[in-house]
């Protein structure tokens, strides 16, 4: 199983996670597991996340580095909060990992490629529903996630820990070189974690 400490609407955890999918069914490797932790960004940094800072993001990602993504990705829909859709997600796991999984991946689904308001608790309900679950009342296993991923040094999101090692986005490369952010595919690390990732 791969941990990986994320934000739901941290676009640059949907293009790691979507790859990392992709070439898992390409290597027919359903064993792989993906455990998707909550690192809600608004905890983070102390205040609710820019939905115009994730709609630049995005438009770095889709300009060069996916632009089979981000279909419908709408600012105006933005939740308000990911807690909601953390607490959801960590009770999926609790049920299967396996679970916990699909509904991590449909929510960035519904947010990034459908433009719907995942913080809209009858969207989550709806989606609760079709696996059975329940839109729960405490967020303690967010908190719970959070604790931990300040323990263990997380970076940001999103973070990965595979084999006994961690690496922050490695399918990005990041950089700032005259104040502006620019954004590229970083193939070299990418493959060297998917090699790490696909090993066993």
């Amino acid at each position: 199983m791969i941990e990986v400490f994320a934000d739901v609407v941290c676009p640059f955890t949907h293009v790691g996670l979507t790859r990392l999918a992709a070439l898992r069914s390409e290597l027919a490797r359903p064993d792989v597991v993906f455990a998707i932790r909550s690192w809600p960004l608004e905890w983070v940094n102390g205040e609710p996340v820019d939905p115009s800072f994730i709609a630049h993001e995005v438009e770095l990602l889709r300009s060069g580095v996916a632009p089979d993504l981000f279909t419908d990705f709408r600012p105006d829909m933005f939740p308000a909060s990911t807690v909601p859709a953390l607490a959801l997600t960590a009770t999926a796991y609790a049920a299967a990992p396996d679970l916990g999984e699909r509904v991590a991946l449909e929510l960035r689904e519904l947010l990034f490629e459908q433009g719907v308001d995942i913080g809209d608790r009858a969207v989550l309900d709806t989606l609760a529903e079709s696996h059975q679950l329940t839109v729960p009342d405490t967020i303690e296993a967010v908190e719970a996630d959070y604790e931990e991923g300040q323990q263990r040094g997380v970076l940001g999101s999103p973070h990965f820990f595979v084999d006994g090692t961690d690496t922050f986005c490695p399918s990005l490369d990041i950089s700032r070189p005259d104040g502006d952010m620019r954004v590229e595919f970083d193939h070299a690390a990418f493959g060297e974690f998917t090699a790490r990732v696909f090993a066993h």
